[in-house]
Formats: C-alpha cells, sequence, structure tokens
C-alpha cells in the first residue's frame, strides 16, 4: 500500500521534521510512506472574501496536481468524521483489501481546503474541533499512520 500526506507549506520546525521522519523510517517495512509539501500560497494578514477564497483556490490547484486519479483521497477536516484508530485501521484495510492501494491524505493551509479539494475527497477526517497548527498536524497524522499499521500487521505498540 502506498499512503502519502500532501500538505500545504514547508515545515520548518525541527523536532515536527524529526518526529515525522522517526515514523516514516518506522512504516517503510510495511507501507510506502511519503509527505509531499507544496507551497502556500503568501497573502496579507487581512482579507476579503473572495481574497482569502483565491488563496485556497490556488493551494487547492497544487494540492490536486499531486494526487494521482486512482488514488483515494481522505482530506482533514473539522468537519470531517470523528474516528478512532481502530476505526481507521478498518477503513485503511477495506481500501487495500478491495483494490485501492493508494491512500492521500490532505491537509490544508493556514487558511483551509478549497472546495475543489473537498470534492475530490471520497471522506473527509476529523481529529476533534479544537484547532491545531496544520505543521503540528503532520506529526499526529504520521502517528497515527503507523499505529493503524502497527493495528492491522497485529504489532503490538506502546499505549
Amino acid at each position: 500500500m502506498q499512503i502519502q500526506i500532501v500538505a500545504v507549506g514547508k515545515l520548518k520546525e525541527k523536532y515536527l521534521v524529526q518526529g515525522i521522519a522517526e515514523y516514516a523510517k518506522r512504516l517503510a517495512p510495511y507501507v510506502k510512506f511519503q509527505v509531499v509539501e507544496v507551497p502556500d500560497e503568501k497573502a496579507p494578514e487581512t482579507m476579503s472574501e473572495a481574497e482569502l477564497i483565491g488563496v485556497k483556490e490556488r493551494e487547492g490547484e497544487r494540492i490536486l496536481a499531486q494526487i494521482k486519479s486512482d488514488a483515494h483521497v481522505i482530506a482533514l477536516a473539522i468537519d470531517g468524521q470523528l474516528w478512532s484508530s481502530e476505526e481507521l485501521a478498518a477503513c485503511l484495510d477495506r481500501l487495500g483489501t478491495y483494490g485501492t492501494s493508494h491512500v492521500v491524505f490532505v491537509i490544508g493551509g493556514s487558511h483551509g481546503l478549497a472546495d475543489a479539494v473537498l470534492r475530490r475527497a471520497q471522506q473527509r477526517l476529523s481529529f476533534g474541533r479544537m484547532t491545531l497548527p496544520h505543521q503540528l498536524m503532520r506529526l499526529v497524522l504520521a502517528e497515527q499512520i503507523y499505529r493503524v499499521v502497527t493495528i492491522n500487521k497485529g504489532i503490538k505498540y506502546h499505549k
């Protein structure tokens, strides 16, 4: 199975880069894992609604350019479904069993995801109603992907 995270913006914080690299190393024996960064759109602090939509659309075009047509897309969105680790594991197991071997998780920029990206996604996943920095969300998601793989492979993982 191939699992990608497509995320807006370059990760600069060393501790986050190291954490994601650690989970990528742990995942390597089991799945092909990749994080793809697309440039964020430079935007002023205050924007009109039209400017905000334009920023998200330009970021969305960059995201969509990285997603293959046969990929199953799961967008991280605050209004998405709340799943346990076991439910996410079951979802990925079903996808792998029934012929979808390429799963892409999408993390938007600080302004969220474009409507076109949300329409492309087959599912929306929420990690709760709290807002987390999108950079930190990459590490949290990488950890959950590792946890899901260990669940599906029957490998013990710390509690």
